[in-house]
Parts: structure tokens; C-alpha cells; sequence
């Protein structure tokens, strides 16, 4: 009777659970101490550390700014991998415009707004590494597995269509801030950038509108993209496009105590103050300009400084090494103290180091200054903004217009041993800008030979900022020269461009291939020449 009974009984409990409750597979599954929706701001907030390019990395080295000098670390070779993969940082930005609008923002909010300059920024940062790549279909999900790849004209295209949106709506927010909503999806919160200045944030969106302009520069005859023209509505139209007026409108990454320590500080100094040594692509142009930055982001050699007794602040006792040395031989090199090192009292005496620049005001200077040079807008000329450019980078190293400073160099072999706190020689230099602009290696002249200065100068205010935008512009200007030789690999070439990522071949493998046989003979070659570059 017991058995029968549980036959019975068994069979009727389970229906009841199933047909009373109805409760589906996400419901059983879900699991309520997790949040189920991210609100606008934490998505926000992500996105901004997530975009970040922060320095000590194999960019830098790809800059020929400075070098491994041990395998051990890395090396200086062109073999490039795959490129940066932002979509899943892209997904987020997706949903970051959906909460806010599921959350009392308006047509127009700042999330939404922001969202357009993130999408601007990563869909063309990951273009210009590698070509054409998927956009359009890109952030489907399930509804499209195997998204098509746009045309890299088609990428910086909508990139800058974005941007012309973003500053619209940031510029209708800013006007008129009682018009669009006081819900949480109406209020920019968590903002490590701007601290939520939509005005900031404006003059950011503008200066990359001019940055994407200046990479299309082999394009200007480009009918639909309209180079010149796009740029000379945003250098002659102030009040609707705002640009940076001066260091404070930075775009920039602060590193804060105690958990976002700056990439050199106090608990790495033993290890790695040594383990790269400076470039000679950066170090010679900084020597043969007479540059005083040299001072601040780089050391004397100490061979030549105790060994051969040249002053420490004569530019002939900075030497960087060669990049297309053999590494076996910048190892011994270094170990001799042959060549400068990356200034440790600057970039190792605290955890907070200096900001990171993402996009910042010397760059949009130099930008212009470029762009009127090549002729694309009249008014100013190319030379004040260029002068502008060249102060702001030196202002950001704390060095004056007039006068001197002081400069500090790490002095190996103090008795107080290796503690970044002692074993500095301190000496005042000159900082007087008129001295250095009047030189005829660093003077403004119209043509060619400005613009050659107007990139040297970009170069050097680019130095442990905004990731890989130095090497775009040798890529497309060849300024300053970059060498190469066995440390650099790659048969004696510098890569123009980054693989796609490994996931590409095995889960889009039909419009991978296809957009290789279109761009690089169906090969996924570093050394192929992508449009904007054509």
C-alpha cells in the first residue's frame, strides 16, 4: 500500500511544481543576491578604466620611445600579435545607453552622448591598428554570431558622424540643462575623467574629431569624408565646436592611492628602474633640439658622466641605444651604464606618478598646427598654434617659459643604497623658451620643413601618452625616423599594422577571410599596406 501510494503521490507533486508555479529556466536559475540591471553611472564608470592606455607598455616600445634591454622582459621586435579587442567594452556601452534611458534619461542625455564618443573612439582606435573590421553587425549578439566586416572608410566614416552627433547633443545638454530630464539616466555620476563637466567632456569629443582628420590626411581628396572641410568648420566655428584651451582640459587617467598605483613607483624601483633603457629615436631628437624635457624624462649616462667626466647636463652625455641593436648587446651596453635611463626620481618617487594622457591639449595643438600646414583651414597660422603645443608639453613637466629648474639624476652606487628617496644629484638649467624656439632645428617655416618640426614636436609631447598614436603617425608620415635592424625583427621592416585576434579565424572564419582577400591577398599580413594608409 506504502509503494502504491508513492506511485501516486510522487507523479502528482511534480505536476503541481511544474504546472502550479510556471516558473521558467531564468527565474529557477536566477540568483537574487546579484543586482539583475548595472545602472548607467557603474557602467559608466567601467568603461572609462576600461578604455584607459596606460604607460610601461609594449606600445611604448613599438614607439621606439624606450627599450628591453633583457629578454627575460620582453624585446623590441615588430612581430606583431593581434590587435586591441574593445567590444566587449563596447557591449557595455551599449547597455550603459540603455539603462539610461530605461532610467528617466531623454532622447538626448549625457550617457547617450558619451556613448557616441566611446564608439567613435574604439571602433576607429581598433580600425587604425587593423583595417577593416566588424561595426555594423558587431554588436548584435545573438542575432548575428558572425558579424560582417566594414570597410575601414566605412568605420572612420560613422566615427566621425558620431562625433558631430556627440558634440551636438553635449552642446543642447550644456545650453539648456532643465530641458532633458532630472532622472537617474539624465545625471552624468562616476566620472574619473572630467568629475561629470559635460563641457570638458565637449572640448574632448572635438579634439578627437581633429585627431581621426589628421590620421586621414592621404584621403583629403575623399569626396563623402570631406577631411579639409569637416576640419576647417571645427577650427572656425569656436562656439559650436569648443576646443581644449589649455593643459586643465586634459583627457587624462590619475593614478590614486592605495590601489591604482602609477605603472613605476617606490616597490618596483630595484627591480625594473634598470630593465629598459632609453631609445635613441626619442633621446637623439631630444639631444639634437636642445631639448630641456630631456632633463625630466631621462638620465645622463653614467659611463660617460663618471667614467668620462662629461657634465650631466651637457645633451652630448644622453645616449639612447639604438633600436635595431641586437639585445644581447643593449644588455651588455646598459650593464656598462652606456645609455640613459628612464628618469627614476620623475617616474619612481611615488605611487601616483603623473596623469596618463588619453587625449590631450599639446596633441590638439599640433594637431591644427599640422592640419593649417597642410592647408585645410585659414586664420591662424600653424605657428602660434605649433608654439602653443610645444609650451603646454613643457608646462606639463613643470618646466617654465623662463628661467630655470631644477633637474634631478639617480646617482648609482650611493651608500645609501638603491631607495628612491636618496641618491639624486640635483642641477639648475636653463628653461628659456625664446633660446630653444629660436634655433633653426626647432623655429617654424611654412611647407615641408614646418611640418616636419610640427611631428618632431608631436612626437615629444606624445612621450608616455595616448598609446599607440606616435607610432600612427610615423606609419603615415615617417617622422621621426624609426631604425631597425636584428633587435627589431621582422626582416628589417616596421609592421604597419596588428593582426586580427586568434577568435576572428575560428568563430567568423567566412568574414575574416573574405576581408583579407579584399585588404592583404588573403593573408593576415603585418606588413600589408591597410586604405587609410593607401
Amino acid at each position: 500500500m506504502k509503494t502504491i501510494l508513492k506511485q501516486y503521490i510522487l507523479p502528482v507533486a511534480v505536476a503541481l511544481s511544474v504546472t502550479g508555479c510556471k516558473k521558467s529556466f531564468d527565474e529557477l536559475t536566477k540568483n537574487n543576491n546579484l543586482p539583475s540591471k548595472v545602472p548607467a553611472a557603474l557602467l559608466f564608470n567601467g568603461v572609462l578604466n576600461s578604455i584607459a592606455e596606460l604607460p610601461d607598455g609594449q606600445k611604448e616600445i613599438y614607439s621606439q620611445y624606450y627599450l628591453y634591454n633583457y629578454d627575460y622582459y620582453g624585446n623590441n621586435r615588430y612581430d606583431f600579435g593581434g590587435g586591441d579587442d574593445y567590444y566587449t567594452v563596447l557591449k557595455n556601452v551599449q547597455d550603459m545607453e540603455k539603462q539610461a534611458a530605461a532610467t528617466g534619461g531623454a532622447a538626448i542625455n549625457p550617457y547617450e552622448a558619451l556613448g557616441k564618443f566611446f564608439k567613435a573612439y574604439l571602433f576607429s582606435k581598433m580600425s587604425l591598428e587593423m583595417g577593416d573590421i566588424p561595426m555594423t553587425e558587431a554588436l548584435k549578439g545573438l542575432d548575428k554570431l558572425e558579424p560582417a566586416y566594414d570597410t575601414q572608410k566605412q568605420v572612420m566614416l560613422q566615427s566621425l558622424d558620431w562625433l558631430e552627433s556627440a558634440n551636438s547633443d553635449l552642446g543642447q545638454l550644456i545650453s539648456k540643462p532643465n530641458d532633458f530630464g532630472t532622472g537617474e539616466g539624465a545625471v552624468l555620476k562616476n566620472d574619473i575623467y572630467f568629475d561629470n563637466n559635460l563641457s570638458k567632456w565637449q572640448k574632448a569629443v572635438n579634439a578627437l574629431n581633429i585627431r581621426l582628420l589628421i590620421q586621414l590626411s592621404k584621403k583629403t581628396g575623399d569626396t563623402d569624408l570631406k577631411v579639409a572641410t569637416r576640419f576647417a568648420n571645427i577650427i572656425n566655428n569656436p562656439s559650436k565646436y569648443p576646443l581644449m584651451a589649455s593643459n586643465d582640459d586634459n583627457m587624462q587617467y590619475t593614478f590614486r592611492t592605495p590601489n591604482n598605483f602609477y605603472p613605476q613607483n617606490p616597490n618596483n624601483f630595484g627591480q625594473s628602474g634598470s630593465r629598459k633603457n632609453m631609445s635613441s629615436t626619442y633621446v637623439g631628437l631630444l639631444t639634437d633640439l636642445r631639448d630641456p624635457r630631456g632633463f625630466v624624462t631621462a638620465e645622463p649616462a653614467r659611463d660617460l658622466v663618471d667614467n668620462k667626466k662629461q657634465s650631466p647636463t651637457d645633451f652630448a652625455s644622453f645616449v639612447g641605444a639604438d633600436p635595431g641593436l641586437d639585445q644581447g648587446v643593449m644588455y651588455n651596453n646598459a650593464g656598462l651604464q652606456k645609455y640613459s635611463f628612464l628618469n627614476r626620481k620623475h617616474f619612481y618617487s611615488t605611487y601616483t606618478g603623473e596623469p596618463s594622457i588619453q587625449i590631450g591639449y599639446p596633441e590638439l595643438m599640433l594637431n591644427i598646427a599640422e592640419g593649417v600646414n597642410r592647408g585645410w583651414a585659414t586664420g591662424a597660422g600653424a605657428e602660434s598654434y605649433y608654439i602653443k603645443g610645444i609650451q603646454a608639453s613643457r608646462a606639463s613637466y613643470g618646466i617654465p617659459q623662463s628661467g630655470t629648474f631644477t633637474a634631478y639624476f639617480y646617482r648609482p652606487g650611493s651608500t645609501t643604497g638603491v631607495n628612491v628617496d636618496g641618491n639624486y644629484d640635483n642641477y639648475t638649467v636653463s628653461a628659456d623658451f625664446n633660446t630653444y624656439y629660436n634655433q633653426s632645428t626647432v623655429k617654424y617655416a611654412d611647407g615641408a620643413d614646418g611640418l616636419k618640426k610640427i611631428l618632431q614636436q608631436q612626437y615629444l609631447a606624445l612621450f608616455r601618452h595616448s598609446g599607440l598614436q606616435s607610432y600612427f603617425n610615423y606609419r603615415r608620415t615617417g617622422v621621426p625616423t624609426f631604425t631597425t635592424g636584428p633587435g627589431t625583427g621582422n626582416g628589417g621592416r616596421i609592421a604597419k599594422r596588428f593582426r586580427y585576434p586568434d577568435a576572428e579565424r575560428t568563430a567568423n572564419a567566412k568574414n575574416y577571410q573574405a576581408a583579407l582577400d579584399k585588404q592583404f591577398n588573403g593573408n593576415d599580413d603585418i606588413n600589408g599596406v591597410m586604405w587609410i594608409l593607401q
